[in-house]
């Protein structure tokens, strides 16, 4: 579960103005966070199917995020992989 410190976390790391809770970075920063934590649940509960099917959900949402931070501002989103260390 991501707690309320792990997601302001996030959001301060990625932020682009100190009231920014909606731009595509914070969005993937905090989809990675559940990702990453879902990911770890799972190698526990293997057969847990319905959170499977949630993590797989979110992964095509940051993927579409992250394709669309690619095109419109590409310095950003390679700067966004770096920080977050994806790809």
């Amino acid at each position: 579960m991501l707690t309320a410190r792990k997601k302001q976390n996030a959001i301060k790391s990625t932020a682009r103005h100190e009231s920014d809770t909606g731009s595509p970075e914070v969005q993937i920063a905090l989809l990675t966070k559940r990702i990453n934590e879902l990911t770890a649940h799972l190698k526990k509960h293997a057969k847990d199917l319905h959170s499977r099917r949630g993590l797989l959900g979110m992964v095509a949402s940051r993927k579409r995020h992250m394709k669309y931070l690619e095109q419109k501002n590409p310095r950003a989103y390679r700067a966004l992989l770096k920080k977050l260390g994806l790809k």
